[in-house]
């Protein structure tokens, strides 16, 4: 089915994501059981989440960008070994982001030649997205974007997607996300149809 509009969610979808090692070295760095309850492990894909209370509103305030990198990296030094310095958190952190295939921009800017709009939606946070903005020049390749740390809003609630609608004038989209429930979140509330990954994408427009 054609869209005039394509809505891209970007880790795990365009860039991949190494969870695994992320946790594996936020384990040489604290214990385990803070490592489960600071950070957390979700089998969905969604990456690292908060399990605990306090550490569940230090994981949402960054990713929604209501606390600096410098709050969000000093908070996750206190559960560490006495001696883990700023830089070690910071690699364990950004050791999460692994390759992006250049092949998939290659396609996005296809798309655009095509006369498909193209957006990013991401659920993010500042240490994880300037690096990534910066090396591969994502700007260029989207129309719009809408980042959670930027907007202070995140998926898949209500808001963001009504928020993009409007900001961006969205009539019809497909959306490409690897999480069911920001999938539905989509189809719910913005009307989008999704699919769950850019080769998934491939198949439904040609």
């Amino acid at each position: 089915m054609e869209k005039n509009t394509i809505v891209f969610d970007l880790g795990g979808v365009i860039i991949n994501l190494n969870v695994p090692r992320c946790v594996a070295n936020f384990k040489q760095l604290m214990t385990e059981e803070n490592v489960r309850n600071v950070l957390g492990i979700d089998d969905d894909g969604e990456g690292v989440v908060a399990v605990s209370a306090a550490t569940k509103q230090l994981m949402h305030d960054y990713e929604y960008g209501n606390i600096s990198t410098d709050e969000f990296l000093h908070t996750l030094q206190e559960y560490c070994f006495e001696g883990t310095t700023i830089d070690q958190i910071r690699a364990a952190w950004l050791s999460m982001l692994d390759e992006l295939p250049q092949e998939r921009l290659d396609y996005i800017a296809s798309l655009r030649e095509r006369g498909y709009r193209t957006i990013l939606l991401s659920n993010s946070n500042e240490l994880h997205w300037d690096p990534i903005w910066e090396q591969y020049n994502l700007g260029s390749y989207f129309d719009a974007v809408f980042a959670s740390h930027h907007l202070h809003m995140a998926k898949p609630n209500k808001e963001i997607f009504d928020h993009v609608v409007k900001e961006a004038n969205v009539l019809n989209a497909l959306y490409v996300d690897d999480l069911e429930k920001n999938r539905k979140a989509g189809e719910t509330f913005a009307g989008w149809q999704t699919c769950a990954s850019i080769d998934e994408l491939k198949t439904l427009i040609h």
